[in-house]
């Protein structure tokens, strides 16, 4: 089967659900209305709260979301499972999950001062739930940026060898990721304090972000033959660095850096996009990967493995938690009108779905025994880009440059937006604000992956293992877990304030399904973990543990919810028009 069937498939059902079902969530679940004004307007202090075009804020919001979440999880699962598995759950959980879940957390935001999802969960459930909520949260930022850190240091170093014998060094891509972190600061000062019209700065620094791509290769920053490191003390060294970035941009103003930088990032995204576009209607290729493969021997069977940990792998994909904390974090501040929420929420999320099918799809044109089937997921998507680049006459090692330097941009968008949330968190938790309270929270945020990426990390065997490897089950598991107690909150506040009535069972549904999937993926942790051979062996394993921190928390905030809905508080005024 030609691959571009799949993939132009998919975007018609993406492109139907968003003018059908949300269309649907628009009018009659959250009753957008552009009378209302957003808190970017009414509360508009120039550092925070901005209103922003939707066009800007749209890349601006994609680029956080999308990361390497959606390139990780499918090439992971994909790999693991099969294709279609992996491709039917990103269609049904993007559609009817994902971007009601995002679109509900941003909606519910605006709706609330712009205040994040944690305060609309201490207004419609408990304080106690709250907290709970905040710790949780916190945990899973901790674990997202420890896998993207680690996944994105490990593309600085080392080399990967192409099909037609070229090596590419990790120390271009360093280069590249450099001078793209330097574009978006001169651009944002042009635009704040020149007033550069926003046409003219794309026109301006888009071509620049090319030639940072193509210096890449010509000055490399390989820190191995440059300083005489190890790789593996390389890689230590720009995980700090890319941490120290993450203190700097979360501390200073979005106009600064976030809003330039995702706007430059969701160009990013497009191209990516549009690059593969080529390659799918150009290349002919054909569908290698099997549909439906089992997992590698010792697994006990096929269905019961991918129940429930095909939903936890996928993870940004489908659905992801960490939309929720964007939306509700930054995005929701900088929402010029109601009506913006359904291209930025639900919108952005359905091309995420996109993004995730076409990384899906450099899985399923490579054979089962093709040697990159077990490379890193970045260099499977890269490699597939290059692939793609090939075509239109592009050296396909610049086109795994350019797939790494996108991969490596998705990331920078999620770190320091991630940084950002878990410095609000703090801030709500002490309510210490101010610079030196913005310096605190964001070290306290950044201080415990410092930690994991610096460490020698191993396998239950005793072998080396990358940091994102050994924790991204964990972060799939919290981060679908969030997403199903984000949902559960949006639940509640629809039940009590929706005019139609049945809206909060579009929220409702979605959330069990979430918190089924994510506790039994939590229980298959902890059993992997402290059950070996049937003998129960309580170790250190940090997974485990934290895995048992999650679902504990997790129980609990369930009860708080079902309290919440049975109490007699009821519903109360809709939402005035």
């Amino acid at each position: 089967m030609n691959i571009l069937i799949i993939v132009a498939g998919a975007a018609v059902v993406f492109l139907a659900a968003y003018r059908i079902y949300g269309g649907f969530l628009a009018k009659r679940v959250f009753d957008l209305n552009d009378a209302r004004p957003t808190p970017a307007v009414t509360m508009n202090d120039g550092l925070d709260y901005i209103p922003t075009s939707s066009k800007f804020l749209s890349g601006q919001h994609f680029s956080a979301i999308a990361a390497a979440g959606p390139i990780t999880g499918p090439i992971i699962a994909g790999i693991a499972f099969g294709w279609a598995p992996a491709l039917i759950w990103i269609l049904v959980g993007s559609v009817l999950i994902g971007g009601v879940h995002d679109m509900g957390a941003l909606v519910a935001s605006i709706r609330h001062q712009a205040r994040s999802i944690t305060e609309i969960v201490k207004e419609h459930v408990s304080r106690r739930a709250w907290m709970l909520f905040m710790i949780f949260i916190w945990i899973t930022l901790v674990y997202v940026i420890v896998a993207f850190t680690d996944i994105t240091s490990s593309s600085f170093v080392g080399t990967v060898t192409i099909e037609n014998g070229r090596r590419i060094g990790g120390g271009a891509i360093a280069t590249s990721s450099l001078l793209y972190l330097a574009l978006p600061l001169v651009m944002g000062w042009l635009l704040k304090t020149k007033k550069l019209n926003l046409t003219w700065a794309t026109i301006i620094f888009l071509p620049l972000v090319g030639v940072a791509i193509w210096a890449g290769p010509h000055i490399p920053l390989d820190l191995t033959s440059i300083l005489g490191l190890s790789a593996g003390t390389a890689q230590k060294f720009w995980s700090l660095f890319i941490l120290a970035y993450c203190f700097v941009a979360s501390i200073i103003p979005v106009w600064m850096l976030l809003q330039p930088r995702g706007h430059l990032g969701g160009y990013f995204l497009y191209a990516a996009l549009i690059t593969c576009a080529i390659g799918l209607i150009g290349g002919g290729f054909k569908v290698a990967y099997p549909a439906f493969t089992h997992l590698p021997p010792g697994a006990s069977s096929f269905w019961f493995p991918m129940f429930p940990i095909l939903f936890i792998t996928v993870a940004c994909g489908a659905c992801s938690g960490f939309h929720a904390l964007v939306g509700s974090g930054t995005t929701s501040k900088q929402l010029a009108r109601e009506r913006d929420a359904k291209p930025v929420g639900y919108g952005m999320m359905l091309m995420e779905g996109l993004v995730a099918v076409i990384s899906l799809a450099c899985v399923m044109i490579l054979a089962v025994d093709n040697p990159l089937i077990k490379a890193s997921p970045n260099f499977i998507y890269a490699s597939g880009i290059g692939r793609f680049l090939d075509l239109i006459g592009i050296p396909a090692a610049y086109g795994i440059s350019f797939g790494l330097m996108a991969f490596a941009t998705f990331v920078y968008d999620t770190l320091d937006v991630c940084t950002r949330l878990g410095r609000y968190i703090i801030h709500e938790i002490t309510g210490w604000k101010g610079l030196p309270g913005r310096a605190f929270a964001t070290l306290l945020t950044i201080g415990v992956p410092a930690v994991f990426v610096t460490a020698t990390l191993k396998d239950a065997a005793g072998n080396p293992v990358p940091a994102w490897r050994l924790f991204w089950s964990i972060f799939g598991a919290s981060n679908q877990l969030l997403a199903a107690l984000a949902l559960m909150a949006i639940s509640i506040w629809l039940y009590r304030t929706a005019r139609y009535r049945k809206a909060w069972l579009v929220a409702f549904v979605p959330a069990l399904w979430m918190f089924l999937m994510s506790n039994w993926a939590l229980i298959v942790l902890i059993r992997d973990g402290w059950f070996k051979e049937g003998v129960f062996r309580l170790t250190g394993d940090p997974v485990a543990i934290v895995a048992l921190i999650l679902f504990l928390l997790a129980a609990t905030m369930a009860g708080e919810t079902v309290r919440a809905l049975l109490s007699s508080k009821g519903r109360t005024q809709p939402n005035p028009a």
